[in-house]
C-alpha cells in the first residue's frame, strides 16, 4: 500500500510526565540524543507523513522547556495543557482535536514522547493492516525471554506461557469517538489504564496486535538513552 493510500490520522503525544527514574535535571524527553531532545525525534516521527491530519503535543501546564524548542512554532504542533495521569492528558488532546475537527471515525494514534526511534515502516504497517479494522490495535512485541511469575516472598511461582503473552508498544490506533469513551468511562468507574488499548479492552474490545521493530523502545531509564546513543541512527 502507498503512502496516499493509507488511511489519514491524528496523532496525540502525551508529555506531561516527569520520568523520574531517568533521575535528571529535567522531564526525559527533553534530554538529549544526537544533538536534539528525544520529544524533537520522536516529533519527527510524524511530521512529515503525508496522511498526518494534525498532531496534538498535551504538555504540563508549566514546562518551561517546550517553548525554547524550534518545534514551538511549528504550526503543524498544537500544544495543550497534559493532565496527572496518561488518560487524563490524551483526553485533553482528543477534546482538542474534536475543536480542530477530528470526526468520530476518524484514527487517531496515540504515542509515547520518550519513544524516538518508531521507523516509518513500522507506522507505515500499522496504518495498512487496520485500517479497515473495526477496533484498532498497537504495534507490539511478542516476548523473547523465559517469564517468571513472582510471588510476595519474591520466590519463583511459576514458568508463564510466553507463545502467548506480548509487550505493548506505540503508536496504538483507534477511531476518535471509541478511545474518547474508552477513556472517559475508565475514568469515571476509576479502573486504572496504563494505555489506551487497556482502556478499550475494559470496554470490551479486542484490540489487534501488529508486531513491530524491538528497537522502538521506550526510553525509561539512563541504560535505555544510553543504548540509543550508540546506535544512533537506527530506524530505517
Amino acid at each position: 500500500m502507498t503512502a496516499a493510500a493509507l488511511p489519514p490520522f491524528w496523532v496525540v503525544i502525551p508529555a506531561a510526565g516527569i520520568g523520574s527514574r531517568m533521575r535528571a535535571d529535567r522531564p526525559k524527553q527533553y534530554l538529549q540524543l544526537a544533538g536534539r531532545s528525544i520529544l524533537e525525534h520522536t516529533l519527527d516521527c510524524f511530521l512529515d507523513h503525508p496522511q498526518l491530519k494534525g498532531l496534538v503535543l498535551c504538555l504540563a501546564a508549566d514546562d518551561p522547556f517546550w517553548p525554547v524548542l524550534p518545534g514551538a512554532s511549528d504550526p503543524r504542533i498544537q500544544r495543550v495543557d497534559g493532565g496527572g495521569e496518561r488518560a487524563d492528558s490524551v483526553l485533553n488532546g482528543l477534546l482538542h482535536l474534536r475543536e480542530l475537527g477530528a470526526q468520530e471515525g476518524d484514527w487517531v494514534l496515540v504515542h509515547d514522547a520518550a519513544r524516538p526511534n518508531l521507523a516509518r515502516a513500522d507506522l507505515d504497517l500499522l496504518l495498512a493492516e487496520l485500517a479497515d479494522d473495526p477496533v484498532g490495535g498497537l504495534l507490539a512485541v511478542p516476548a523473547r525471554d523465559t517469564l517468571k511469575r513472582a510471588g510476595a516472598d519474591g520466590r519463583v511461582q511459576e514458568t508463564v506461557d510466553r507463545s502467548v503473552i506480548w509487550q505493548a508498544y506505540t503508536p496504538q490506533m483507534f477511531h476518535f469517538a471509541a478511545l474518547h469513551r474508552a477513556l472517559a468511562d475508565a475514568l469515571v468507574a476509576g479502573v486504572a489504564v496504563t494505555d489506551e488499548a487497556s482502556a478499550l479492552e475494559w470496554a470490551g474490545l479486542a484490540p489487534r496486535l501488529i508486531e513491530g521493530r524491538a528497537d522502538n523502545l521506550k526510553i525509561t531509564r539512563p541504560e535505555d538513552l544510553e543504548w540509543l546513543r550508540q546506535r544512533w541512527p537506527h530506524k530505517v
